[in-house]
């Protein structure tokens, strides 16, 4: 077993646990969110929960001081289904790759509109 290995299975066992427990939680702040991954580090300390959210500016800020405020009962969730020695720091991220491609198919699409002109 190579040292990434365990960090990746747990960090894909923490983001299928974290993508049904986060719609669940009450805080109207937290709007519909994806939790597209998570990355543990190598001594299970610490994970950082990368995650997508549906709105504008303000509601996606709305949503990720709806999840640092939500930290503490996601950490508890994750300790009652996971058995590890210590349960990793959660750090929410927003996940701004979609977004990102998303503009880059937009300047693709400008790029072959100016040529056809």
């Amino acid at each position: 077993m190579t040292e990434a290995t365990r960090p990746t299975r747990v960090g894909e066992e923490f983001r299928e646990i974290l993508a049904e427990e986060i719609p669940k939680l009450k805080d109207p702040r937290v709007g519909f969110v994806t939790v597209t991954g998570v990355r543990v580090s190598p001594d299970l300390r610490r994970a950082w929960v990368y995650y997508t959210a549906f709105g504008d500016e303000g509601q996606r800020a709305a949503t990720r001081a709806g999840l640092r405020s939500a930290r503490a009962h996601l950490r508890s969730v994750l300790g009652h289904q996971v058995r590890l020695k210590f349960l990793p720091e959660l750090d929410f991220e927003e996940d701004v790759t979609i977004a990102q491609a998303e503009h880059i198919d937009e300047l693709i699409r400008k790029i072959h509109e100016d040529d056809r002109e």
